[in-house]
């Protein structure tokens, strides 16, 4: 297009160029506000279109910690009181059968009181659980059938 043909030069020495009033088409008021102000009013088309992941989640948090916790219990009586009151109650001879890796506890920790003969399986457990168990014969097997 010739230069002498453009808009522009019909309006030199305008001062406004047909935008009115002199600040109405100067700074940021013009463009809506600085940067990506507006993003989620008035300029929410433009984000759609050309910025549709600039809001949300991105990317992959790693957990605080790799290594899995064990699920424990400490009141084996307490559990065994409950498992002997309800229908579903196995014993094995004259012991209450406790599967805590069915009830998805991984470890038993130092078991309180135990007023009961009780055959517990369960993945691991501790020293102090183990010599009171035993003292009042008690059977601790791990889920496979070893002790």
């Amino acid at each position: 297009m010739p230069t002498r043909l453009r808009k522009v030069r019909r309006l030199r020495g305008s001062r406004t160029h047909g935008w009115g009033q002199i600040g109405q088409h100067r700074k940021h008021g013009a463009k809506g506000g600085r940067g990506l102000a507006g993003g989620h009013k008035h300029k929410w088309t433009w984000v759609i279109k050309y910025a549709p992941d600039h809001f949300g989640e991105k990317g992959f948090h790693p957990p605080t910690s790799k290594e899995k916790r064990a699920m424990t219990i400490n009141e084996l009586d307490a559990l065994a009181r409950k498992l002997s009151r309800s229908k579903e109650a196995r014993y094995e001879g004259d012991h209450l059968l406790v599967d805590l890796s069915e009830l998805g506890v991984d470890k038993l920790v130092d078991s309180g009181t135990v007023n009961r003969k009780l055959k517990v399986i369960v993945d691991e457990w501790s020293k102090g659980a183990e010599e009171k168990l035993s003292r009042l014969g008690c059977i601790l097997v791990k889920p496979g059938g070893a002790r």
